[in-house]
């Protein structure tokens, strides 16, 4: 692509480095940009600047947040003795959306993925087998997309959880293999969540 400007190609470069962007998507981002309103660009700007700098994640869950403790872990009507362990905000969202599920979460930050070189010490994982050795947590569940790494996940963190004697239930398989929970309709997802099932049920022996 032939740019007439450097400090176009620089910033069309920039764009096309966000996931699911490329190059023409780039340009009529940057393009629409430059036909704003000054005021408008330099807020598009700040609020990225204090994305970046002023994020937390929850202590409790590592959920994205504003705060030490995410208003989810915070709030008074949440069932403390359930926890949902999901892969990233983006699930914790896409079950919020449900309106189906009123307990806690964990974020694990991720999947194990050896191809990806991502193993289990780069998941948030021992801060989860805390939580449940904590005697807090009567039910964990797992809500990991319906994939390869999802399961891998599953099945690491089900043999990790046994031995604490509390109940490992799997959302229910409504999702076709190889779907990401944030692209599954909330209805399916809201009912694969009140469907769950103990993950025995499904375990190989």
């Amino acid at each position: 692509m032939n740019f007439s400007s450097k400090l176009l190609e620089n910033a069309v470069n920039e764009f096309s480095k966000l996931p699911g962007v490329g190059q023409k998507t780039a340009l009529r981002l940057v393009l629409h940009l430059l036909n704003q309103p000054d005021q408008i660009v330099t807020d598009f700007s700040n609020s990225l600047t204090k994305l970046k700098s002023g994020i937390r994640f929850c202590s409790n869950c590592n959920n994205i947040s504003d705060h030490p403790i995410c208003e989810i872990c915070a709030g008074i009507k949440r069932d403390r003795t359930l926890v949902c362990v999901v892969e990233d905000t983006r699930d914790v969202m896409a079950i919020e959306n449900t309106n189906q599920y009123q307990g806690v979460y964990h974020v694990l930050g991720g999947l194990i993925s050896p191809m990806d070189g991502i193993g289990p010490s780069d998941l948030h994982i021992e801060k989860l087998i805390d939580r449940v050795k904590s005697g807090e947590i009567q039910e964990v569940i797992l809500a990991l997309s319906a994939t390869m790494e999802g399961d891998t996940t599953i099945f690491y963190l089900y043999k990790k959880l046994k031995e604490f004697q509390v109940p490992i239930s799997t959302i229910a398989r409504g999702i076709a293999f190889g779907g990401e929970l944030e692209y599954v309709d909330e209805i399916t997802l809201g009912r694969s969540i009140v469907t769950r099932v103990p993950y025995e049920n499904s375990f190989i022996k």
